[in-house]
């Protein structure tokens, strides 16, 4: 009697896009046993409804690929203060983000005896991080050089250890480069895969508006929280002094979501009698600018713009009542971030 010939393990970065589940398809239809793992980032996670791989879940099912996730969260803010590579035209560490992800697979595939770790990533499809330099820094800063396959690129990239050990054959391996998606959208057709996902990552640091309040940010705390960044991703901000930030919500939701992420030291802020945004107002000298910050809530409110109304602020379980009047926007937007 003879065993049967145990497939061999590889271990894929799963994003949720379709050049991923690509890569993950190319590998099976050659034998391999594919594992997955998914990412997840401050700016970047499973449930921020920006495609960037909230249904993360369900392709990983689809897929038929066991899934781990991993949280890179206080070491990710650490690297984002002073990326080695420095940023994009956001506040982008795409290499040094690729890294890490790269080293939290590596872990992975020692863990489970895979051979090497397979990505999506396609030759020219994004300017900083998937140009052939780049592609190599990822490699050497993440321990890899050698153990990573690109398929939908291998074709255009340098030999890899897999290739060399005879374990994948280059005539198997794709040749896209560049930004068209024509060739991915034909192969989605032959492997069955279903409303595939647009394309664009989902990273809000690659956004340029949010960019900019990321960068404001960092500037201004020497190690922001997840609280922090979670305050970043809703409302109107304002920056009225060095160590103090305001936030105003825009709609229901946002409010809420103020209310759940003020500290014991933050000041809430919102009209007693009217509709209107809840804001908050966060730093040292959060106290000298209730003021302030009253009448702007009032100016996003539905509060008449010429009489004194009163405004409700909250500081942990104290509350107090104060008559403000809405002000012009020229007062308050050359604080606007």
């Amino acid at each position: 009697m003879t065993e049967k010939k145990q497939k061999k393990k590889v271990v894929a970065l799963l994003s949720g896009g379709l050049d991923s589940q690509l890569a993950v398809k190319m590998m099976q239809e050659q034998g391999f046993d594919v594992s997955a793992v998914a990412i997840k980032t401050p700016f970047c996670d499973f449930d921020c409804g920006r495609g960037c791989g909230f249904e993360i879940r369900e392709r990983a099912d689809d897929l038929n690929v066991n899934l781990k996730t991993v949280y890179l969260g206080d070491e990710y803010i650490e690297m984002l203060k002073h990326p080695k590579y420095g940023v994009g035209a956001g506040f982008n560490p795409c290499i040094d983000c690729r890294a890490m992800m790269f080293e939290a697979a590596k872990k992975h595939m020692n863990e489970i005896g895979a051979d090497f770790i397979i990505s999506g990533e396609v030759l020219g499809q994004r300017p900083m991080s998937q140009h052939a330099p780049a592609l190599r820094t990822i490699e050497k800063e993440s321990g890899l050089v050698g153990k990573i396959v690109r398929p939908l690129s291998a074709g255009l990239l340098p030999e890899t250890d897999p290739e060399k050990e005879g374990l994948i054959k280059r005539e198997n391996m794709g040749m896209i480069k560049g930004r068209t998606r024509k060739n991915q959208l034909e192969m989605a057709k032959k492997y069955g895969i279903e409303n595939p996902p647009n394309a664009g990552g989902g990273c809000l640091l690659t956004d340029p508006t949010f960019g900019i309040k990321a960068k404001d940010l960092f500037e201004h705390v020497e190690t922001p929280t997840i609280n922090d960044i979670d305050l970043l991703k809703i409302g109107r901000h304002f920056r009225l002094d060095e160590q103090t930030k305001f936030v105003v919500g825009r709609n229901k939701d946002e409010n809420e979501m103020i209310k759940a992420i003020a500290l014991p030291e933050d000041i809430l802020l919102e009209a007693r009698d009217y509709v209107g945004p809840v804001s908050i107002l966060r730093g040292k000298n959060a106290s000298q600018h209730v003021e302030f910050a009253a009448s702007v809530t009032l100016r996003y409110s539905d509060a008449p713009k010429d009489e004194q109304v009163y405004v409700i602020t909250s500081k942990e379980n104290s509350k107090q009542e104060i008559l403000s009047k809405s002000v012009s926007e020229e007062s308050y937007i050359k604080f606007r971030i």
